[in-house]
């Protein structure tokens, strides 16, 4: 008998503010640049990509494709998207 599986998607497990925080936070110590915007993305798609697009000026298309693993996005369009979800970054030494 075969095992069924379902893909997995973090964004659906990042309930609370404090984890999507913390888990930006893990991104940015890593300091790879693309988890950083996959991260992002993930926790856009936890709060509503529609509506982080629209209070961040993007189509949620553009968003997405922004956001997924080939996605380059500018640091404009990053700020942007934090800023919509009601963070913003910083830096420390």
């Amino acid at each position: 008998m075969a095992i069924e599986t379902v893909p997995f998607d973090a964004a659906e497990f990042l309930d609370t503010e404090e984890e999507q925080v913390r888990f930006l936070a893990d991104a940015m110590e890593e300091g790879d640049a693309a988890y950083i915007a996959h991260a992002i993305g993930i926790v856009a798609r936890a709060r509503g990509m529609s509506k982080i697009a629209e209070d961040a000026g993007l189509s949620r298309e553009s968003l997405y494709r922004a956001l997924s693993q080939k996605g380059d996005p500018r640091l404009s369009t990053l700020l942007g998207v934090v800023k919509a979800m009601g963070m913003k970054l910083s830096i420390a030494a």
